[in-house]
């Protein structure tokens, strides 16, 4: 699924690297707003959808080759955080969805989970 295309899903707003929303395609995602559950059990997920607002959130995107980090409950971090991803090229969305609804209207729109 592409970018743009989760985007629409959850009505989401791209924070930062738009230019590559067409070009880049997700195969799974996670939900999760402790981190070191997301270093511990996240393999081979190109989308993370948090809570959480802060440079760990990039940090551990990087870390994990996690592409794309989408904010849920209309969260939105602040421009150190946006200008961080951007130069990890990690694109950033926000999504007025809660967690749990965003990650079942990714799933039903055949978004998995991966291994």
């Amino acid at each position: 699924m592409k970018v743009s295309e989760i985007a629409e899903v959850l009505n989401a707003q791209i924070l930062c690297s738009a230019d590559r929303a067409e070009a880049t395609d997700i195969k799974s995602a996670c939900g999760s707003d402790m981190m070191s559950d997301v270093l511990a059990y996240v393999k081979d997920q190109g989308l993370l959808l948090t809570g959480l607002v802060n440079p760990q959130v990039v940090r551990t995107a990087e870390m994990m080759d996690i592409v794309c980090v989408a904010f849920v409950r209309g969260k939105r971090p602040d421009r150190g955080v946006v200008d961080l991803a951007a130069s990890k090229g990690i694109i950033l969305m926000s999504t007025p969805e809660r967690l749990y609804t965003a990650c079942g209207k990714l799933y039903k729109a055949g978004l998995g989970a991966g291994s």
